[in-house]
């Protein structure tokens, strides 16, 4: 029996997979809200690097205020122009002395969002379509005092709560992986197809509706019967990769807002709508397991740019991600699991004031009967919860 307050609960209602109504949504990397998380976390893995090789230990920072202002741009059948850069404005807070060493960090965080703009975006020319600013204040010392001695488990920063469900229903799988397979393989076959891809699945009962919307890149189209072609190709490969995750009904629309009459087309000239009126902010779009799912319980913290080492907007909804995931793949029996985990500010993370699991289980079989080895698995998950902070640093969990 662990010692830590872990409660497993029988889920009250239906499981997700089989309510009536089902609505999915993920903003693709090139959507202005990811852009502003890709960049705030690559920024961030930056910075715990930087400290980690300079003083041997993360020191406190947040960089997850990253704001996207968008340009102006003359797209067209060929190649068109930016007229305006996008400004970028990476803000937060971050240690820059330590011990008598001072520390660069709005360099270092500079060189890190052009390194992921160039990395992501093969369409936008950093040096001229988009403009990088830094504003990282110092941290506050209070909190700073949390991060705890070496070695010690770190305080919590605040008293707030992470979200985390497994498995993924048929439409979150659908949508989850149109969009990244699209930014893959597929974009690397087309260029004419942009990295700003939106996703938005809805299920009525066991008809499926996907509606993309999918920028295309005006150097790679030249006319409008190209922009055809490239829609057409991009719906048919979602069809087609939809039957992968479900045998239901599914119906793929690309574009919806298209109107050829008008001449009115998603044709971009850098691959994003950041280039023509749409803003971004961190946290405005998908939560750390890579969606936006209204039919569950959310977090409305943002996850990418906060600090990896006692940040709990950060730690504890990246950790009930895992720790569903892990009860599901290990206990067999269980059709939903839904976990929350709520922090005490100045509380070690690892024993947080509550951890509750709601399971959804098949048929015939009694919360009893699984509750001992799901109460182990949250238990052995909150006990390496310092495994959660390397692995972010490294890049081997994604916030967005």
């Amino acid at each position: 029996m662990s010692e830590r307050n872990i409660r497993i609960t029988q889920a009250s209602g239906q499981a997700v997979e089989d309510q009536r109504v089902e609505v999915v949504e993920r903003k693709g990397i090139g959507h202005p809200d990811s852009i502003c998380d890709g960049l705030a976390e690559a920024v961030s893995q930056a910075l715990a690097q930087a400290y980690l090789d300079r003083v041997g230990k993360v020191l406190h920072y947040n960089t997850d205020e990253t704001q996207l202002v968008a340009g102006t741009s003359a797209p067209a059948f060929g190649g068109g122009e930016v007229i305006e850069p996008i400004y970028l404005l990476l803000v937060g807070r971050a240690t820059k002395e330590y011990q008598g060493q001072r520390i660069p960090t709005d360099t270092i965080a500079l060189e890190a969002a052009r390194e992921y703009l160039d990395e992501t975006f093969p369409h936008l020319d950093v040096g001229s379509d988009v403009i990088v600013d830094v504003r990282l204040g110092e941290g506050s010392g209070d909190l700073q005092e949390v991060f705890g001695e070496d070695g010690a488990v770190p305080m919590a920063n605040d008293t707030s709560y992470g979200v985390g469900h497994a498995p993924l229903t048929e439409t979150e799988q659908i949508v989850l992986n149109t969009e990244r397979r699209i930014n893959g393989d597929y974009t690397d076959e087309h260029p004419e197809i942009g990295q700003d891809i939106k996703v938005m699945g809805k299920r009525e009962g066991d008809a499926i509706d996907v509606t993309v919307a999918a920028a295309t890149v005006d150097a790679h189209v030249n006319d409008i019967h190209e922009y055809r072609d490239a829609v057409e190709g991009v719906r048919e490969y979602v069809a087609d990769l939809a039957t992968e995750y479900t045998d239901r009904d599914v119906r793929v629309q690309v574009n919806t807002a298209d109107d050829y009459e008008e001449g009115s087309i998603y044709l971009t000239t850098t691959g994003t709508s950041a280039e023509q009126g749409d803003d971004g902010s961190v946290g405005r779009g998908n939560r750390a397991n890579g969606l936006i799912t209204p039919n569950r319980p959310m977090s409305m913290e943002a996850t990418s740019g906060k600090n990896p080492v006692n940040h709990i907007g950060k730690i504890y909804n990246l950790l009930s991600t895992e720790i569903a995931k892990s009860v599901v793949s290990e206990v067999d029996g269980i059709r939903q699991l839904q976990v929350r985990l709520l922090s005490q500010i100045g509380s070690p993370i690892d024993d947080p004031h509550v951890a509750d699991a709601t399971i959804v289980t098949e048929g015939g079989l009694a919360i009893t009967d699984v509750e001992d080895e799901v109460e182990a698995i949250i238990d052995d998950e909150l006990e390496d919860i310092t495994g959660v902070t390397e692995r972010v640093i490294e890049g081997d969990l994604s916030t967005f």
